[in-house]
């Protein structure tokens, strides 16, 4: 059992090395890196020199209600993820509840992920589309085509916008149960980036 273990291992780690998944991941792992240590930097910058975040967290909460502002957090996670979870998080940070509104981000990213993937599968339809999907974007559909599962983990854990991987799986489509099963490492990404970043937890 063991030794059929290890053989397996090989065979996957011999498979990775082939497709050059190593290197993709570790070029991916450096991106997602540098978008994070960019986006601390503007938010420390802007919070020094420009407005106190504090403060502009503080007014939203009285000028807006809660469903107001999930409703724009839901818009944003299933159109490309425009406006980054992380602003999100400072608010949820300054919220009576922190923790339920946490895990009401991450089930609203979830769920605007859902919907990405949709817009996926029928875009794929349109004849534009389908062009540039397979002339501009063929190398993000090929990686996601043959590591599956462990993109879609990716895409939900780093920086990296999971309303467009999750619009990628759509596009080639990919099977619908196994990207629920791993879009749920998105909460896993909510709940460290609330305890390590924000002291949320």
């Amino acid at each position: 059992m063991f030794k059929k273990s290890i053989k397996s291992l090989k065979r996957l780690h011999r498979y990775y090395s082939l497709t050059n998944f190593y290197s993709f991941l570790f070029s991916l792992a450096i991106k997602g890196l540098v978008l994070l240590s960019i986006f601390l930097l503007v938010l420390f910058c802007i919070d020094t020199f420009v407005i106190d975040i504090t403060l502009l967290i503080d007014n939203s909460l009285k000028k807006y209600s809660p469903l107001i502002l999930m409703f724009i957090f839901f818009i944003s996670e299933s159109f490309l993820g425009l406006l980054p979870p992380e602003l999100f998080l400072v608010w949820a940070n300054k919220s009576p509840h922190p923790v339920f509104y946490v895990f009401l981000l991450a089930s609203i990213s979830y769920a605007g992920g859902i919907i990405s993937y949709m817009i996926g599968r029928y875009l794929y339809l349109i004849p534009f589309i389908k062009k540039f999907t397979e002339n501009k974007i063929s190398k993000h559909v090929t990686n996601l085509q043959k590591w599956g599962g462990f993109f879609i983990v990716l895409g939900a854990v780093s920086p990296l916008p999971h309303s467009l991987v999750s619009m990628a799986s759509g596009l080639i489509k990919y099977n619908f149960k196994y990207y629920l099963l791993w879009s749920l490492f998105r909460f896993l990404r909510f709940l460290l980036y609330a305890i390590a970043i924000f002291n949320i937890l």
